[in-house]
This record gives C-alpha cells, sequence and structure tokens, in this order.
C-alpha cells in the first residue's frame, strides 16, 4: 500500500481499537460473505449491502498494484486464477488477505517480512 492508499486508509479507518478483528474490519469494506440463509438451506452466501464503499475501493486498488507485482500476493493472485476464479474475484480474495496481513502487522507494530515470524521458545 502506498502513501496515498496508506493516508486514505488510515483517514477511513482511524483508530483500530473500535474493529475487534481482521474479519470486522473485512466485514466494514464489503470483503467478508454475508449468509443469506433460509430455512433449511444453508451455506448461502452474497455481497453485503451495507459497506463503506471508499474503504473497499482503497483495499481493492491496493489488492490490484500487489498483484502486478512478483511476490506472494502475485502466486495467491495466480492460485487463485488457478482455482477457477475470474479476474475480479480473485482480486477480492486477495483484498480480504491484505486485509488479515495489515492487521496482524498493525496489532503487532511490525514491518512486513515475506517470511514467517520466527518465535522463541
Amino acid at each position: 500500500m502506498g502513501p496515498i492508499l496508506g493516508a486514505e486508509f488510515v483517514a477511513i479507518v482511524g483508530d483500530l481499537t473500535s474493529y475487534k478483528d481482521a474479519g470486522r474490519l473485512a466485514s466494514h469494506a464489503g470483503l467478508a460473505p454475508v449468509a443469506r440463509d433460509s430455512g433449511r438451506r444453508t451455506g448461502n452466501y452474497h455481497r453485503p449491502k451495507r459497506y463503506h464503499r471508499r474503504l473497499r475501493h482503497v483495499l481493492y486498488l491496493s489488492a490490484q498494484s500487489a498483484m502486478m507485482r512478483p511476490g506472494p500476493s502475485r502466486d495467491y493472485y495466480l492460485k487463485k486464477r488457478a482455482e477457477g476464479l475470474h479476474h475480479t474475484q480473485a482480486l477480492l480474495a486477495l483484498a480480504r488477505r491484505r486485509v488479515d496481513v495489515l492487521w496482524a502487522m498493525l496489532r503487532d507494530k511490525r514491518l512486513f517480512a515475506t517470511a514467517a515470524p520466527t518465535t522463541s521458545s
């Protein structure tokens, strides 16, 4: 995420203490599916109707920018495309994953690293 999208993200989200976890942030951005179950039908999900459209746009542009450059984001995008998802679906899946990574980075006050952090026992 570059300086402009990062500033817009911070302006929209503000303090992360208002979100319980990354799922709540993704839900606010409209990246988490909402159940549309009725009676015996379960597992019927759709895009939410109420979400912050500008936040979703910021995360979508961030995912689109990351998908164009070699690295873990592009690998994830290509994996989703290989699974049969369309471009937009794969990009939204990448945006959702980036929300999880961004949440963990801000929570732990860490910079992004491609290798998983080591835990000391």
